[in-house]
């Protein structure tokens, strides 16, 4: 369900063909996450100097917020290589060997979604990122033996959307931990000026910011929502996209200027109008809209829980005074009110 939305920050097929066009190539492209980006232009020009390898990094936060960019931009300030995997696809503990035996001195390996790398798998990884060497055991039984091979110096990049998934002793081996924030409307908007102008269409600051403020604070939402804006104006403006254009387009898709779309609306909608606002516990939820908890708790929370529209109480969820004000329904009942205030 969740990749049929446009405003999901996961990402989706239909991304793929032009968002490398869209992506920043340095960090000096790179919009938002100043701090983010102060610190590792310390780290990478200091790695540089020394003639070193940067430390290991591990870039943590929701979906959609340019973790996987991020890793291209490092790996382009460095002036090395960037070999890119993920989690999963690393089955075997031969596979990663492969991968490591195949990098170039000061090379960047990227695994994305690395809280899904197989334990086995990991056992590997220790001594490759600690020593840059790989334990290879040869032969069975009382016959088999370990050989260390030695790796060239690399730079490891794992991203993850749930940090505390990951093994301690995995964490514990990256020198350089980030989390990445959610932007601004402001930053937004800026991004979604530079995409109109790679993608050739004409926007004025109001419909930049129109799209920024439904972007639910996501670069990847804000410029799935820039194409589908750009294809309503090039019907019904003369391919410009002004406010007027950009809030009539986000009528059409069902999004509302604080990025809320049907599936959002329909969850709390469901809250307050068949259990009074909450309290309401999780798997009676995802039984009311015929939705899994596991998507309920990933997908539509935390954005929700973020602008201030969803609590999470010890009795369950409960919808705020906001959320019903944003949605023009009556605010619980005077029980409710007493438990969240």
């Amino acid at each position: 369900m969740d990749e049929e939305r446009i405003i999901s920050s996961r990402s989706r097929t239909d991304d793929d063909w032009q968002d490398s066009s869209l992506r920043p190539r340095t960090l000096g492209e790179y919009i938002g996450q100043e701090k983010l980006k102060t610190n590792l232009r310390v780290f990478i020009d200091a790695a540089r100097q020394r003639g070193d390898s940067l430390d290991h990094v591990l870039l943590y936060g929701p979906p959609g917020l340019g973790k996987t960019t991020l890793a291209s931009i490092i790996a382009g300030e460095l002036g090395v290589n960037l070999r890119s995997t993920s989690g999963p696809a690393i089955e075997r503990p031969g596979d990663l060997a492969a991968i490591l035996t195949n990098l170039a001195p000061y090379d960047v390996l990227f695994i994305d979604e690395i809280h899904r790398l197989h334990r086995t798998v990991e056992e590997v990884l220790y001594p490759a990122m600690e020593d840059f060497a790989l334990d290879i055991i040869i032969g069975k039984g009382p016959s088999a033996r370990s050989l260390r091979l030695d790796l060239p110096p690399f730079t490891m990049i794992g991203a993850t959307t749930r940090a505390g998934a990951l093994s301690s002793p995995l964490r514990d081996r990256f020198g350089v931990v980030s989390r990445l924030e959610f932007y601004r409307d402001g930053e937004l908007q800026e991004i979604v000026r530079r995409a109109a102008g790679i993608l050739q269409v004409e926007i004025d600051e109001e419909g930049a910011l129109a799209i920024a403020k439904s972007s639910r604070g996501t670069p990847r939402v804000a410029n799935r929502l820039l194409k589908r804006v750009r294809d309503f104006a090039q019907i019904k403006a003369d391919n410009t996209i002004t406010g007027d254009v950009a809030r009539l387009a986000m009528d059409m898709l069902e999004v509302d200027a604080l990025g809320l779309d049907e599936v959002d609306r329909h969850l709390l909608r469901t809250m307050v109008e068949k259990f009074s606002g909450g309290p309401v516990g999780l798997d009676t939820l995802a039984a009311a809209i015929s939705e899994e908890t596991e998507t309920i708790e990933d997908v539509y929370e935390p954005y929700l829980m973020q602008i201030g529209f969803l609590q999470r109480t010890p009795r369950g969820r409960c919808v705020t005074r906001l959320a019903c004000e944003h949605l023009g329904l009556p605010f619980g009942d005077s029980g409710r009110q007493n438990t969240l205030w």
